[in-house]
C-alpha cells in the first residue's frame, strides 16, 4: 500500500554557527548584594533578564510613573493627535499640584516640547498634569490611558491612578514592569529618548539639574528616571550602552539617593562584566534550506524576517543550540516572505529566543514533467 505524506511534517535541523568563539563560558557569580526592596536588570534588545531580586514585588513607583506619562504622550505624538509645538494652557489644577515642580504659571501657555523636558529632566508634577489634561481632557481619563498602554506592554502587576506618581491606594508597579516600560520607550521612541540624558533644563529663569546623578558618574549612562516618596524610598530606572549592548536597570526602595546610584552602578557593571548580547541572524539572512516539491527549484532558502538577538553569559556562544522546525511539506508555488516554520535558540535547555522562518525567494511552479515526477516521488516518501 502506497503512503502519502501527512498534512503536517515536522522537520527539525540542528545548526552549527560558522563563527563560533572557542572556549567555554565561565561560571556566573551571584549578583551584588544591594540594599533595595527589589530590582531587575535586562538587555534592551533581547529582553533577557540578567539579574533580579523580588522582580514582581508591588511597590509605589513614585516619579517613575512619569515614564508612562511620557510614553502616552509619545504615543499621542506618533498618532499625530498632538504636536511638539502645540501650546498647552496651564490649568489651576496643574499649577497647584504639589511635589517637584517645573514652575509653570497658571493661565500661561507652554509648548508640549517644553512640558516634556520639564517633566523628564525636572520631574515636574505640574508639567505632568498639564500634559495629561491636554492629551486626555482630565488626569483621571489620562490614567485610564496609562493603564491601557500598560496592559498592552504586558505590565501585568501595575496600576496607575495619576500622571505624577504622587501616592495613591491603587497606584503601584514592579521593578520588572518598569524595565518593560523603559525598554519600550527606548526601542519605540528613540527620537525622544535623548531628553533622558539631558543634565539640566531651565524654565522661568530657574535651572534645575537632572536628579539622575549617574549621568555625571558614568559616561555610558544616558537615562532614565528617578523617583522618591517616603513609602517608595529612593528609586531609579537607568540605562547605559557599552560596546553596542544596552542594559536597563530598575532599582526600587533604596534608603537614600546615594544608595540608589551605587546600587544601579553595581548592577549595570555586573551585567556588562558577565553577559554579552549578540545578533545571531540578520533580516533576510539565510538560516537553512528545505526541500520544495513541484517547483522549478528543489529547495527554498529560509531566513528570519527580523534580527535574532540573544543575551548569554560571556563565552557561551559556542554552547547555543539553534533548531529549525518546518511544520509542513512545501509545495510550489511559494511566495517570498511566506512563513513556513520556526527557529528556536536554546542554551543548556533554556529557550532564549524564537523567530518565524520565512521563504526568502519566490519559488515558481515547475513544468508538467517536474510536477509528475515529484508526485511519483511523494508516494515513496
Amino acid at each position: 500500500m502506497h503512503r502519502r505524506p501527512g498534512p503536517i511534517v515536522v522537520l527539525a535541523v540542528l545548526l552549527v554557527f560558522p563563527t563560533l568563539a572557542l572556549g567555554a563560558s565561565l561560571p556566573i557569580p551571584a549578583p551584588p548584594r544591594i540594599n533595595a526592596s527589589s530590582y531587575v536588570v535586562l538587555d534592551a534588545d533581547s529582553g533577557r533578564v540578567v539579574a533580579a531580586m523580588a522582580p514582581d514585588l508591588q511597590v509605589e513607583p513614585a516619579s517613575l510613573t512619569k515614564l508612562m506619562t511620557a510614553y502616552v504622550v509619545f504615543q499621542a505624538l506618533a498618532a499625530e493627535q498632538i504636536a511638539l509645538s502645540d501650546m498647552v494652557p496651564v490649568s489651576a489644577n496643574a499649577y497647584r499640584t504639589g511635589g517637584s515642580r517645573m514652575f509653570i504659571e497658571q493661565g500661561s501657555q507652554v509648548s508640549v516640547e517644553n512640558l516634556l523636558q520639564g517633566m523628564i529632566v525636572q520631574s515636574g508634577n505640574d508639567a505632568s498634569v498639564a500634559l495629561a489634561e491636554y492629551v486626555a481632557g482630565t488626569e483621571a481619563v489620562f490614567a485610564d490611558l496609562m493603564n491601557t498602554f500598560a496592559a498592552e506592554l504586558g505590565m501585568v502587576s501595575t496600576n496607575f491612578q495619576n500622571a505624577t506618581g504622587l501616592p495613591g491606594d491603587q497606584h503601584y508597579s514592579t521593578a520588572r514592569d518598569m524595565t518593560t516600560l523603559a525598554r519600550a520607550i527606548i526601542n519605540e521612541f528613540p527620537q525622544y529618548y535623548a531628553w533622558y540624558r539631558q543634565k539640566s533644563f531651565t524654565w522661568g529663569d530657574i535651572k534645575q539639574d537632572n536628579r539622575n546623578r549617574l549621568l555625571w558618574q558614568d559616561s555610558s549612562v544616558d537615562g532614565m528616571k528617578t523617583g522618591y516618596t517616603e513609602a517608595a524610598g529612593y528609586c531609579l530606572v537607568s540605562s547605559a550602552v557599552r560596546k553596542d549592548m544596552r542594559l536597563v536597570a530598575a532599582v526600587m526602595g533604596t534608603p537614600s539617593a546615594k544608595a540608589r546610584i551605587d546600587a544601579s552602578q553595581s548592577l549595570l557593571n555586573y551585567g556588562y562584566r558577565f553577559y554579552e548580547t549578540m545578533t545571531l541572524y540578520t533580516t533576510g539572512q539565510s538560516v537553512d534550506s528545505v526541500r520544495v516539491w513541484k517547483g522549478k527549484s528543489d529547495e527554498a532558502s529560509l531566513g528570519v524576517a527580523a534580527p535574532v538577538v540573544v543575551t548569554v553569559p560571556r563565552g557561551a556562544r559556542d554552547e547555543l543550540v539553534p533548531v529549525v522546525s518546518v511544520k509542513r511539506a512545501l509545495y510550489a508555488p511559494l511566495a517570498a516572505s511566506t512563513e513556513v516554520g520556526e527557529l528556536r535558540i536554546t542554551l543548556d535547555g533554556e529557550l532564549l529566543a524564537t523567530a518565524p522562518l520565512v521563504v526568502l525567494n519566490d519559488i515558481e511552479r515547475g513544468g508538467l514533467w517536474k510536477r509528475m515526477t515529484d508526485e511519483v516521488s511523494l508516494w515513496f516518501e
